[in-house]
């Protein structure tokens, strides 16, 4: 991979280099609620099957789509439609918006474990939606997601 191609358009990016994008918090594999009366959009502790609450990455990564037909696959082409729902501090969001990563980023900092020190990943305070039924989801709304 290219030196700091992270400062890079995500567009100029390869595959390889946007996949490396991801700072491994597992925010996106939150399951939001949205409500169309308001339009608004609420995050829950309730996560995706396949997310493991410690690593906080997905335990069937290549394959997920055979287990979770609906999970979305980001790309630099799908990025400006569905920003507004990735968590202020992806990588992801913030390169599309042209701000740098930040200090605990472990392309900035060289550590991997580095977005759990800073309490930047779910690490530790997710359920499994194996576990939660669909309507009891909104009892899980977490209020601040940054």
């Amino acid at each position: 991979m290219r030196e700091r191609f992270w400062e890079l358009p995500l567009k100029d990016l390869t595959t390889a280099e946007w996949e490396a994008l991801c700072d491994g918090c597992g925010k996106c594999c939150l399951n939001k609620l949205e409500f169309e009366d308001t339009d608004e959009l609420a995050f829950t502790r309730v996560a995706c099957k396949l997310l493991d609450g410690e690593t906080c990455r997905c335990t069937r990564y290549e394959t997920r789509h055979r287990y979770v037909p609906e999970c979305v696959t980001l790309s630099p082409e799908k990025i400006a439609g569905i920003s507004y729902w990735l968590p202020a501090t992806c990588a992801y969001r913030l390169r599309h918006d042209g701000k740098p990563l930040f200090d605990w980023h472990y392309l900035v900092s060289g550590d991997r474990k580095a977005v759990h020190r800073a309490g930047v990943s779910v690490r530790g305070w997710t359920v499994s939606e194996a576990q939660i039924p669909e309507e009891d989801w909104e009892d899980y709304i977490i209020e601040d997601l940054s």
